[in-house]
Formats: structure tokens, C-alpha cells, sequence
């Protein structure tokens, strides 16, 4: 697949349901594409495509792409990102997340090579671990637990990483790596255990806000909007096979002063209960994302005020009550 225009070809998007997926799913649309969505709705959500129902250029697929399936039709371009990817969902379904980020890989790459397609895979920062090196660079082989925890998706992605590289050298596939860090936005599950939608959903009830460690620690955070145009590029670019790149937004952010930048938000000082940290759980973490800025002329332009008053808004209208005064 060479770098096609607009409107010139059909995506295959594993774990297309569930909240990065589905955001993907829009954009490509959006963009003129095809697109069949396949997801077995473990964790993904069947309202996130609600609204592409009747969508002529869309189909979807309810299917475990842990067991061998096809498609039918041309297909141009496969982006694997099924699997759970909150901490709650891959402690919660430990074996699934290392089947499908295993056995899941490989039927997705089968099925690009099945359809001489361009292939694409969600790996992440957690592929780092507790980094040594900060920011994290595409060239740092990361310190990671292999039997913590949190191995179950760490050490999944970077053995799904492996098996793309094998498939690229020794099959000729054209296959590319994203390497996703914190992203948040609209259509985020509200009690998935990720740090902005946890915080979101406890301010808006007037609920204590569990922070685990001292709130010091740091994160990254990327607005949907910004990542899917990077991964659009990154898939969509002639010249890339074999590459990886990170995706995020390198402005560093502590969790307290989250906390701070939400309640100005919400209009209300929320109270901190402060909880032991989680094994293995990074300190920091800031993506170093100079290659995406050359490679694809990409970077974040929605500020963290701006994406989290957005995601407010969104979270307010799904619980179906009164949108917060929000402070810009």
C-alpha cells in the first residue's frame, strides 16, 4: 500500500468499540475511508459506534481476534488495538490481555498479510516501565517488571512488538509500531481506573479522589483528537515500514496539579485521599516525540485545559445531568 489520498481505501480497526478505537473509527470516516470495526466488547462499548449505525462505509464485526478470523472484501490497512488497556481491566482479565496481545497479534497480522495490507499496531509507553532514562526516546529499551503485576500488558505489548518486527523482516510486511502514551477524552468509561476519568467522575459527584503515592508523581497527557491525527499519519505515510514511534504529549504534568486544573474547572476543591502506590508503577513518565515531529510533521495542539473541558462536558452530558459551569 503506497501513501493513498483521502477516500481511496478500507481499514480493518481491532478493538474498535472501545474508546481510542471508536475515536479512530470517526477520523477515518471522516477522512473518506471504509472502515469494518471488529471488537468482542470485553471492554469496549457498543454506544461508542451508536452513532454509526446506517453508515453505508461502515460495518462492524463482533469478533475475538484471540481465534482466527477473516474478513471479506479488500482491505488496505490494519490497526490492531484490541485489548484492555486500563490498569483495572488488564488486572481484572489478565489471561485475555496476553491472548490478545499474543494470539491476537498474530491473526491480525495474518489478516494483513492475507490482504497484502498495511499494518499498524497499538503498543504503549508502559513497554518502558519505570524508565531510567527520561524523556523516553523510540531507542530506549525500557525497565520493566516481567513478572509484576502489570506484566500482563507490559510484557504483552513488547512481545506484540517482537512479533510485528518478525513479520515485517521475514514476511515483508509492511508493518509500522505506535508507542501510546496517557491519552483522555470523550467516551473514556467512567469507572475504567485511568487518572482522568477516575478524578472526573469522583469531582462531579463530590466524591473523595483516590491518588495513589503523594501526587507527585507524573504523567503526560494527550488529548483523542491530537493522537488520532498523529496515528492517521503514521498510517497513512508511504515509507514508514519497520518504524516505531512514540505518541503523546511531551508536556509533563504531576498528578496534584491535575487535581488543581480539574477542580478550577469544576468549580469545586475536591478532598484527596492519599493510597500506597501500585507496584511497579512509573514515577514518571514523559514521551520524547522529536522523530514524529520529523517524520510526520506532528505534534499536540489542544491544551490540557481545554481537552479536559471538553471531556468534562462529555462525561456531564453522559450522566445526564447538569453541564458544570466550567472556567476557561
Amino acid at each position: 500500500m503506497s501513501e493513498r489520498p483521502a477516500g481511496s481505501g478500507t481499514v480493518a480497526i481491532t478493538g474498535a468499540a472501545g474508546f481510542l478505537g471508536s475515536h479512530l473509527c470517526d477520523h477515518f470516516l471522516a477522512r473518506g475511508w471504509r472502515v469494518v470495526g471488529i471488537d468482542n466488547l470485553l471492554t469496549g462499548v457498543a454506544g461508542n459506534l451508536a452513532h454509526l449505525e446506517g453508515n453505508g462505509r461502515f460495518r462492524f464485526l463482533r469478533r475475538d481476534v484471540a481465534k482466527l478470523f477473516t474478513v471479506d472484501g479488500p482491505i488496505d490497512l490494519v490497526l490492531h488495538f484490541a485489548s484492555p488497556a486500563s490498569p483495572r481491566d488488564y488486572l481484572r482479565y489478565p489471561i485475555q490481555t496476553l491472548e490478545v496481545d499474543s494470539v491476537g497479534t498474530v491473526n491480525a497480522l495474518a489478516l494483513a498479510e492475507a490482504h497484502r495490507a498495511r499494518f499498524v499496531l497499538a503498543s504503549t509507553s508502559e513497554v518502558y516501565g519505570d524508565p531510567h532514562v527520561h524523556p523516553q526516546p523510540e531507542s530506549y529499551w525500557g525497565n520493566v517488571n516481567p513478572v509484576g503485576p502489570r506484566s500482563v500488558y507490559d510484557e504483552a505489548k513488547r512481545f506484540a512488538e517482537a512479533l510485528t518486527m518478525a513479520y515485517h523482516r521475514s514476511r515483508d510486511l509492511d508493518a509500522r509500531i505506535v508507542r501510546i502514551f496517557n491519552t483522555y477524552g470523550p467516551r473514556m468509561r467512567a469507572n475504567d481506573g485511568r487518572v482522568v476519568p477516575q478524578f472526573i467522575t469522583c469531582a462531579l459527584s463530590r466524591v473523595p479522589l483516590p491518588v495513589h503515592g503523594d501526587g507527585r508523581q507524573t504523567r503526560s497527557f494527550c488529548f483523542v483528537d491530537d493522537l488520532v491525527e498523529g496515528i492517521y499519519r503514521l498510517a497513512t505515510r508511504a515509507g514508514l515500514g519497520g518504524e516505531v514511534f512514540n505518541l503523546g504529549n511531551p508536556e509533563e504534568v504531576s498528578v496534584n496539579e491535575l487535581i488543581h486544573t480539574l477542580a478550577s474547572l469544576i468549580g469545586a476543591t475536591p478532598e484527596v485521599v492519599y493510597l500506597p502506590l501500585p507496584e511497579d508503577d512509573p514515577t514518571r513518565r514523559r514521551p520524547d516525540i522529536r522523530k514524529a515531529q520529523e517524520r510526520l510533521g506532528w505534534a499536540p495542539t489542544v491544551p490540557l485545559r481545554e481537552g479536559l473541558r471538553r471531556t468534562i462536558e462529555s462525561f456531564a452530558t453522559v450522566a445526564q445531568g447538569p453541564t458544570p459551569s466550567l472556567r476557561v
